[in-house]
């Protein structure tokens, strides 16, 4: 006797279903069942987990492990090689052992001796069936459930298909399976009646017995003979009309029986255990946002809905034994297996006629390979390696593989993107390290004078298919996606889903809230759990080697001494990793050779409403289909914008490809800090520690962004780099022979390719062997496969990784004590070590940005500035940033601005699509009328030229309170007062007057003389009054339409002050401070700590009342300065001391703000996934006068005895890392007595504790340091 599950819900019911598949196999083996069933809601999300949770346990038995391995070895005609297994230790293995050498002898194959399933998988879909053919959507469909079945492979492909249709085309509220979607795809499918809510039980329970016969006769003839089952259930549940399930399963019993089909019994699991009914329950809280114990909730009744033994199953269906019989009959039909062996490429649809993918494969690399290297490339040699032979092996490798197809394909939507303007990254990732890409324009910059291993990208011993991600203008990048689309067919290209699932931090505060305890006490304990992202709850509650950073002991406290902090880590330890959501990939695509439902099942995004695969990417990929990976990347849209800025303003066009790498300006830009906007070296921490590198070469870059990681620079390995580099420290040499792999880093391993190089030149690895027995499994830590698994190699010995690099280094005629020194090195330091391909790829992008903010600073910031439309933070970043490099952003013009931020010769112009209430198809307008008629005179002029439909008088105002019209030389106040509809003589409505008399063809006099001076008919523009708004006013007016203050900032009279009043900016919570390194060289960039108080100062720019549970009042409030803003909590008590200062003045009859309010804030930051906010301890105003903001000097006086170059190069870098407003004079005593005084162009903060501290400790006990 036997049971298996057929009907089953997994975590991929989600928000639904609680049980986890690897548990639900593992169950079903420990009760001994044959098979088991996944048959989720509506989706197939589950089924390849399924797959490999059966193939694990299949694959994990003596007897398969042998089998497999004798196979293989019998196929490869190494049967020698094969050793009997011992008879007492393994006994399993033994027998199979000798069933494998009896069926190769008598057969020349094992398959027919193949290791019978422990666990066959069963895949399956609970879908939605609707009667309803039409598919309407004029009203709410009737839906029923029913369980549908692969039974063959020919069945998975329908049922992926019959999925699909009715999750794209059929979706309306729920995916929608019809009869004509069955009729097409009923071959080698299986299908039964479902639970309650399928359509046969509820006829019955409608009391409709001739219905629900029907429906089953139709199911019996629609599906093959033998495939349509009806399924009985209990639950201890009764219906709508009141039967109980025992009713209903003789109902339904008595209708397999008229209609001539079996009955199979069925639990309907949502969960695995009785004891996880709990976890379900909370789950369906999460989904329905409701309270566990909200009485008018959705929940299943009773905790039946697990998976129950054979003897259970049994137990509750007496009078119809054979129903549990019939689940080992349905399994024993159905016989699918998952692929995953085999390449899946789609046709190249371009093949050019006669020939095939090699062949054109071949022709166009050499074709590409004449570009890069002249006519003459064959028999050259480019860094001792030969151009001819390294394609020949490249290509060998490739076309073994059968991968030609796949870089004819790359090749060509990266050519198109090209040809149509679109910017293409120069690549990223290993494929930067094959010839061919190079050849074929894929990536653009030489694997040979780079020294990058093609070995890296595809060693001959990798069977699984190359992997090129592609960054595209971010903008642009669905135009290649469409593209591809179109030339492979819609129906054969698809985007790939993600899943989200339930992260520690979301599990404590989800658990708290069904569970329906106050929101802080959510809070309290997830602020106790790490940010990081890949933390589990296990590992903050007790100490998990290797995670022990994790662990926090006030989480392990909390759980033990508090019953409602228990209860709720509890809940969401259950919940913790379940699936919870689905959403669409950001880059990938996946391109199949047919119909992409023939291989994955697809569905709509339900958010953005684009079709995409039910399965996830690594999974598509391992079952050998092709997903591409199509990256937006910011950067190459801020490329694209620049390029487009300096044509417009020189007429130039600008190749980014051409840029030379050689140019001084670019290291001058680095060297100085001024790296706002520069890919990848703009954080504070990167730009001190290029600052301090001073590169003068690409591959200094290079290295920097292979070395800026946290284990690198944990490690020193930054530091060592860079003092090598200066000549600071002497560079390694662990043998002249290993210089040319080592000498471009000074000795310091950065690279990957390293290590492998190393292993190739003095231990004699393959190329192949280095990636994936020494690059690999360094990378991974994986120490015992280095040092105790035996490997036979390429030239014959059977030995570990270790041994074999000791052996080959001797045999090489290295010392041994060499290749173990560097052996350590490897262990310690190469698992840091990065991709030089892809570090080498973006460096081109750092030098290709750093040029074009060097050479055109006002149209690179233009471009970064466009970029970050509509991110305020951004923006006052980067105008912040901009106005440090010198570079003066300015409000809109109507004369001068673009749509988006515009280059011009005095700065950057904000944007006039931009200001709030204009738009794109205004700005437009404003635009083609100045170009087509020139510049507009003033207000009167332009009101007078652009439609009014367009430009009404909501626009003309925002226009002007953002100072667009300001090079007028009229008063913003003036201005609104000519458009103010309350002014009699406005001008807004005499202008659509005599446009709408245009538009009807009537000519007026104002029309004909308008030009005439003296006529009496011309527009009369009064004078400027001279008469402006005050500061406040005009300041905040401009805000309120540019999102930020561009003209001016309403604390920059009192910068120097605001200076004082703080210890640090507001931008640097975000970015950090940058500090004199503890060696003395260079800074350092930090972090702002947590938990320790500090001033910080700025204006109010927003109070948000709140009111605690106790009923006293808080405040959230939102802290400005000129750099950034932040989030200040003020708690009850701090409030009620605080609350005057938190306001500006206003006027008492009106309302209106005359002044902001600016405050002075001690405070302890604190960080968490919600961002960060600052704790206001104590607030008090800000004085900002004349005398507050008035600048100290900072004398320092150092005596001869400490005057020296190195204390001089020290003194630089404190003053440099304590800016501020105050002046810096030197004086230096002289041998002779004599005192020199000196300027200092620095300026710092005198009043820094931080800064007197290391400056006396310079000058020493005879020193100085005085602040008048």
């Amino acid at each position: 006797m036997a049971f298996v599950h057929l009907h089953n819900h997994s975590e991929y019911s989600m928000l639904d279903g609680a049980t986890r598949i690897k548990d639900m196999v593992g169950r079903a083996v420990e009760l001994g069942m044959p098979a088991v069933a996944l048959t989720d809601h509506g989706y197939m999300y589950g089924i390849p987990e399924l797959g490999l949770a059966c193939d694990a346990v299949n694959h994990g038995t003596p007897e398969y492990k042998t089998w497999s391995h004798d196979k293989s070895f019998l196929e490869k005609g190494r049967r020698a090689e094969l050793e009997e297994p011992d008879p007492e230790k393994d006994p399993r293995a033994y027998g199979q052992f000798h069933k494998d050498m009896a069926a190769w002898d008598a057969e020349g194959s094992v398959d027919s001796v193949k290791p019978p399933l422990v666990i066959k998988p069963i895949f399956g879909c609970e879908v939605y069936f609707t009667p309803d053919d039409t598919l309407s959507r004029d009203k709410k469909p009737e839906l029923y459930h029913m369980v549908l079945f692969a039974r063959n492979q020919i069945g998975y492909v329908n049922l992926m298909q019959t999925v699909s249709e009715a999750a794209v085309d059929g979706f309306y509220y729920k995916p929608r399976v019809t009869l004509d979607n069955l009729r097409r795809h009923r071959e080698g499918l299986i299908a039964s009646s479902a639970c309650i809510a399928g359509i046969i039980p509820k006829m019955i329970d409608r009391g409709d017995l001739p219905r629900a016969l029907e429906w089953a006769e139709t199911f019996r003839d629609l599906f093959e003979p033998g495939c349509f089952y009806i399924e009985i259930q209990e639950h201890g549940i009764t219906t709508d009309s009141g039967m109980t399930d025992e009713q209903m399963d003789r109902q339904l019993i008595e209708i397999a029986k008229q209609i001539g089909v079996k009955v199979i019994a069925t639990n309907d699991f949502h969960y695995l255990t009785r004891d996880d009914a709990p976890v379900q329950d909370v789950m369906m809280c999460i989904g329905m946002n409701s309270k566990v114990d909200d009485p008018n909730r959705m929940r299943m009744q009773g905790s039946e809905f697990y998976m129950k033994s054979e003897d259970e199953m049994r137990a509750m269906f007496p009078y119809c034994p054979e129903a549990c019989d019939n689940t080992v009959e349905l399994a024993e039909k159905c016989d699918v297996e998952l692929d995953w062996d085999s390449i899946i490429l789609p046709n190249y649809p371009l093949l050019d006629p006669g020939e095939t993918h090699e062949s054109q494969f071949r022709r166009e690399c050499e074709e590409g390979l004449a570009k890069r290297y002249g006519e003459d490339w064959d028999g050259k040699e480019i860094a001792g390696v030969d151009i001819r032979e390294r394609f020949e092996f490249e290509y060998k490798v490739i076309c073994d593989k059968g991968f030609a197809a796949y870089f004819l394909i790359v090749a060509e939507y990266v050519r198109w993107a090209k040809q149509n303007g679109i910017g293409v990254g120069p690549g990223r990732g290993s494929a930067a390290g094959a010839l061919v890409a190079y050849a074929m324009d894929i990536t653009t910059f030489d694997p040979l004078s780079n020294g990058l291993m093609f070995e890296r990208f595809l060693s001959p011993e990798r069977t699984e298919m190359p992997d090129i991600d592609m960054d595209f203008d971010d903008e642009r990048r669905l135009e290649v996606v469409e593209h591809v689309r179109q030339l492979y067919g819609p129906e054969k290209v698809t985007h790939v889903i993600t899943y989200s699932t339930i992260k520690a931090k979301q599990a404590i505060n989800d658990s708290a809230r069904v569970l329906d305890y106050p929101v802080y006490m959510g809070q309290r304990l997830s602020k106790m759990v790490s940010s990081d992202p890949s933390v589990k709850l296990r590992q903050v509650l007790e100490k998990v080697p290797g995670k022990e950073d994790l662990y926090n002991p006030d989480f392990e406290e909390a759980y033990k001494r508090d019953d409602d902090a228990r209860r709720i880590i509890d809940t969401a330890l259950s919940i913790e990793g379940l699936t919870r959501g689905e959403g669409v990939h950001a880059c990938a695509v996946l391109i199949c050779r047919d119909a992409v439902n023939e291989h994955v099942p697809t569905k709509l995004d339900t958010k953005g409403g684009v079709e995409i695969t039910q399965y996830e990417g690594h999974t598509v990929a391992d079952m050998g289909l092709l997903k591409m990976d199509f990256l937006g990347l910011r950067t190459l849209t801020v490329i694209s914008k620049a390029k487009a800025n300096i044509k417009a303003n020189y007429g130039i066009d600008i190749n980014p490809d051409e840029i030379p790498f050689d140019d001084p300006k670019i290291f001058e830009l680095m060297s100085a800090g001024r790296t706002a906007g520069v890919f990848q070296v703009e954080s504070a921490g990167m730009t001190a520690t290029i600052k301090n590198m001073k590169p003068t070469e690409y591959k200094h870059v290079v290295a920097l962004i292979a070395l800026y990681r946290p284990g690198p620079l944990g490690a020193g390995m930054v530091t060592s780099y860079i003092n090598r580099m200066n000549g600071k420290e002497p560079a390694v040499s662990y043998d002249p022979r290993l210089d040319g792999i080592l000498g471009e880093t000074y000795g310091t391993m950065v690279y990957q390719e390293q290590v492998m190089l190393i292993s190739v030149e003095m231990c004699g690895f393959s190329k192949g062997e280095s990636d994936s027995r020494i690059r690999k499994p360094v990378a991974k830590k994986k120490i015992k496969m280095l040092t105790d698994q035996v490997f036979k190699w390429s030239d014959g010995e059977d030995e570990t990784i270790y041994d074999h690099w000791m052996n080959g280094a001797e045999r090489n005629g290295y010392k041994r004590e060499v290749a173990q020194r560097i052996w350590d090195d490897v262990l310690e330091f190469a698992s840091y070590a990065f991709n030089k391909s892809h570090s080498a790829g973006y460096a081109i992008l750092v030098m290709q940005t750093a040029w074009l903010k060097a050479h055109y600073p006002h149209e690179y910031m233009a471009a970064v500035l466009t970029s970050y439309t509509g991110k305020t933070e951004k923006i006052v970043h980067y105008v912040s940033a901009c106005r440090h490099d010198g570079i003066p952003v300015l409000p809109p013009d109507v004369n001068e601005s673009g749509k988006e931020f515009t280059a011009t010769a005095e700065g950057v112009r904000f944007g006039l699509a931009g200001i709030r209430g204009v738009g794109e198809g205004v700005a437009q307008a404003i635009i083609d009328e100045r170009e087509a008629n020139g510049p507009y005179k003033n207000l009167h002029d332009f009101v007078e030229r652009v439609d009014s439909s367009q430009a009404n008088r909501r626009v003309i105002e925002a226009l002007i309170r953002a100072g667009a019209f300001d090079n007028s030389g009229y008063p913003r106040r003036q201005m609104m007062h000519f458009v103010d509809k309350e002014n009699p003589e406005n001008i807004i409505d005499a202008a659509v007057k005599r446009q709408k008399d245009r538009a009807n063809g009537q000519t007026s006099l104002f029309d004909v003389f308008g030009d005439v001076e003296g006529s009496g008919f011309e527009v009369v523009v009064p004078e400027p009054d001279g008469q402006e708004w005050d500061r406040h006013m005009k300041l905040s007016q401009e805000r309120d339409v540019l999102g930020i203050y561009v003209s001016d900032h309403p604390l920059r009279p009192y910068e120097y002050a605001l200076g004082k009043a703080r210890e640090f900016s507001l931008s640097q919570i975000d970015t950090g401070y940058e500090t004199a390194s503890p060696t003395g060289e260079g800074t350092i960039n930090q972090e702002i700590p947590e938990g320790k108080q500090f001033w910080f100062a700025g204006m109010v720019s927003d109070v948000s009342k709140r009111v605690t549970k106790n009923g006293d009042p808080m405040a959230i409030v939102t802290l400005e300065d000129m750099e950034g803003e932040a989030t200040v909590v003020v708690f009850p008590k701090t409030y009620k001391e605080a609350e005057g200062y938190l306001y500006g003045e206003t006027d008492p009859e009106t309302g209106a703000v005359l002044s902001d309010a600016f405050i002075r804030v001690h405070g302890k930051l604190e960080r968490s996934d919600r961002g960060d906010q600052i704790i206001a301890q104590e607030i008090l105003p800000l004085e900002l006068n004349e005398e507050t903001n008035r600048p100290k000097v900072f004398e320092i006086m150092v005596p001869s005895s400490r005057f020296s170059q190195s204390n001089m190069s020290r003194l630089a870098t404190v003053l440099a890392t304590n800016p501020g407003g105050d002046r810096v004079e030197l004086f230096i005593e002289q041998a002779d007595g004599q005192t020199m005084r000196a300027e200092i162009p620095a300026r710092v903060n005198a009043r820094s504790i931080p800064l007197l501290a290391e400056v006396k400790g310079i000058v020493g006990v005879k020193g100085r340091v005085t602040i008048i």
